[in-house]
């Protein structure tokens, strides 16, 4: 009898454990994030636009981004992913062999996006804008485009139009 309790009671205080190591797991609000390395005003106006960016996004809620940055942003899983301080999209980049005198763009509340289909969902770009803030949707999120209506007002205020 008393080895019977003693094994329900290791299950007892295991199943806590579990749920705790297997909630940890499912939850994590942290994923990778590859940082740019913006120079002088353009790191200026993405450490300002880091300060002033939404807590939840298209009702997404705010993560970490491994490793920490102020130019980088996450939210929900899996993650939307905001990198400020890009470089210029080789769609843009006369020469390169991506360039396009036309690409797929759009305004999102007073702020022009570069909109380029991804594998899985869209990457959209600022454009006319003093630094690139790149914004990766992945096609759970579909339509797309419905986060940035939750980051116009935050790269309207911090990251001014520039060419």
């Amino acid at each position: 009898m008393l080895g019977r309790v003693i094994s329900a009671r290791r299950r007892y205080l295991a199943l806590p454990l579990l749920t705790a190591l297997f909630g940890a797991v499912s939850c994590s609000s942290s994923e990778d994030v590859a940082v740019p390395a913006p120079h002088g005003e353009a790191a200026q106006h993405c450490r300002a636009l880091h300060k002033d960016l939404p807590g939840t996004v298209n009702g997404l809620k705010r993560g970490t981004p491994e490793p920490v940055s102020d130019f980088t942003a996450i939210w929900g899983g899996p993650a939307v992913k905001l990198r400020c301080g890009v470089p210029k999209p080789d769609v843009l980049r006369y020469g390169s062999e991506h360039y396009n005198p036309n690409p797929d763009a759009a305004e999102v509340n007073g702020v022009q996006w570069l909109f380029e289909k991804q594998d899985d969902g869209y990457r959209f770009t600022t454009v006319l804008r003093k630094a690139y803030v790149e914004v990766t949707v992945p096609g759970k999120y579909a339509p797309e485009v419905n986060v940035l209506t939750d980051l116009a007002d935050a790269v309207r205020k911090t990251v001014p139009k520039g060419v």
